[in-house]
């Protein structure tokens, strides 16, 4: 077989593989599951960059979807664009707090956490399109109450959605290595230790 020959089928053996990825990847990044909207206990806006995600879940409860909003700092304490979410006034309660660690297992923790104290069995939970189907399976580990997924707008372009592949598809791998989170049966249960 020619040198030639064999370029050829790697090419092509490459373009199959890249193929599937992309079509196997097309529900879970690109076009993910998303619930209807109903009333919840609250809105949680999952960390991260676009911040759009921030203002879809303000408006989500301006719209009366929640009595409050919990926004994962995930940029940081110090993002002075993070300030018109955590430090504005609204007609509702909005919390913010910053993710120990900094991932979305973090933002899960702390959701259970605050769902043990205020009795939360249904929340929304924002984020953008290709994170939607991981931060349902992250925070669904943990969380035992009802998630409504609602997905925030995304970036568009091939570069946007290679990236987005390659580092949720990372992300999964991690979450299922990862698989220690603490249900909210259990954090009730150390609570009343």
């Amino acid at each position: 077989m020619s040198i030639f020959r064999r370029a050829g089928w790697l090419l092509v053996g490459a373009l199959v593989i890249a193929l599937s990825a992309a079509f196997a990847g097309w529900p879970v990044y690109v076009r993910p599951q998303v619930d209807p909207l109903r009333p919840a206990d609250v809105i949680v806006v999952l960390g991260g960059t676009p911040y759009e995600r921030f203002d879809l879940g303000i408006e989500l409860a301006e719209r009366g979807y929640a009595p409050e909003v919990l926004i994962s700092q995930s940029t940081g304490p110090d993002d002075p664009l993070m300030d018109k979410y955590c430090g504005g006034r609204f007609a509702f309660r909005v919390s913010c707090f910053v993710p120990d660690p900094w991932t979305t297992d973090g933002e899960a923790r702390e959701i259970v956490r605050r769902a043990t104290i205020y009795g939360w069995r249904h929340i929304i939970v924002v984020t953008f399109t290709p994170h939607v189907s991981r931060a349902r399976y992250i925070v669904g580990r943990c969380f035992d109450g009802e998630i409504t997924m609602v997905a925030s707008p995304t970036e568009s372009g091939l570069g946007f959605w290679s990236w987005m592949y390659v580092r949720q598809s990372a992300g999964y791998i991690r979450a299922f290595v990862n698989q220690h989170c603490e249900t909210s049966r259990n954090s009730a249960s150390r609570l009343l230790e």
